[in-house]
């Protein structure tokens, strides 16, 4: 089988873009096509999220299976949080032969914190061997050395924290991951530039494209909780105050205004391979801040 249309744009020398929409909680999908439809176009490829924050969702696989129906190219996510080795090869056949190549490969949020606390964590494998394990389907074998009939080919990806407050470990993680077989790496969410610039000539030792999270913030609020809640990630009070000054009800307009002025800039001094956007819940922007782009 043929590259993905995706892993054919990564192998380019393009500005990629793309973005992730979250499932719905439900059978109801009619919003999630309604996006689909709205972004299929606008972007090189649409992820899908796995559970996200551990809250229990419509699943990646069957999100990516309606990308791919209505003419978008899908980046299943899958998380080592809810599966097994067994799920997760079973899973990952599946994708592929539904023409879903495009993976991203995470460990996963704890259970803690999501909506179901009472749930078992598998984490029967890391993010790195589960890169392996994808990469070892690709010879022929399963991850106990038998023989698979057909045999898959994947364009995988991962994810790095270019801000972690302790970048030494990610810098470890990031390279074990290039050495598993990752291709292309998201970002987690960037807010300082600086940041990037620095972790990108640590990367750009490796043949490896980097996409640079972006994580389009609707209020000073949403930063503030950011900042107090999420590990690593550090939004400065300069755009905290940006975001507070504005009239009410324009918190979003004044997010898609930042979050446009990061990709130009990015773009603009070549400072990676493309962006990552993140509007959580409200996908439907993000030709908005394309067009501002």
């Amino acid at each position: 089988m043929a590259n993905s249309l995706f892993e054919e744009k990564l192998n380019s020398n393009g500005f990629l873009v793309t973005t992730e929409i979250g499932p719905p909680k439900g059978a109801d999908v009619s919003e999630m096509v309604h996006c689909i439809d709205l972004l299929k176009d606008k972007v090189d490829a649409i992820n899908v999220t796995d559970h996200q924050s551990s809250v229990m969702r419509f699943p990646s696989l069957g999100g990516c299976l309606l990308v791919k129906e209505c003419g978008g190219e899908p980046i299943i996510q899958v998380t080592c949080r809810d599966r097994n080795r067994l799920a997760l090869q079973a899973d990952l056949l599946l994708a592929y032969s539904r023409g879903i190549k495009n993976v991203l490969c995470l460990t996963g949020d704890s259970v803690d914190v999501g909506d179901h606390k009472e749930a078992k964590p598998v984490f029967d494998l890391d993010s790195v061997q589960l890169l392996k394990m994808a990469r070892g389907m690709e010879s022929g074998k399963d991850m106990v050395g038998n023989e698979l009939k057909g045999t898959p080919q994947f364009c995988l990806g991962a994810s790095v924290h270019p801000e972690a407050d302790f970048i030494e470990p990610q810098l470890i993680k990031f390279e074990k991951k290039v050495i598993a077989g990752a291709q292309f790496f998201q970002t987690q969410g960037i807010f300082d530039l600086e940041s990037l610039k620095k972790f990108m000539q640590y990367a750009s030792q490796f043949n490896i494209k980097i996409l640079a999270g972006i994580i389009v913030l609707a209020s000073a609020r949403m930063a503030q909780y950011m900042n107090d809640n999420v590990p690593g990630i550090i939004i400065s009070q300069a755009i905290i105050d940006e975001l507070a000054n504005v009239e009410k009800g324009k918190g979003l307009q004044k997010g898609i205004e930042i979050a446009s002025q990061f990709i130009r800039t990015i773009r603009e001094e070549n400072l990676c391979h493309g962006v990552h956007i993140m509007a959580v819940g409200k996908e439907g922007i993000v030709p908005d801040i394309l067009e501002a782009a």
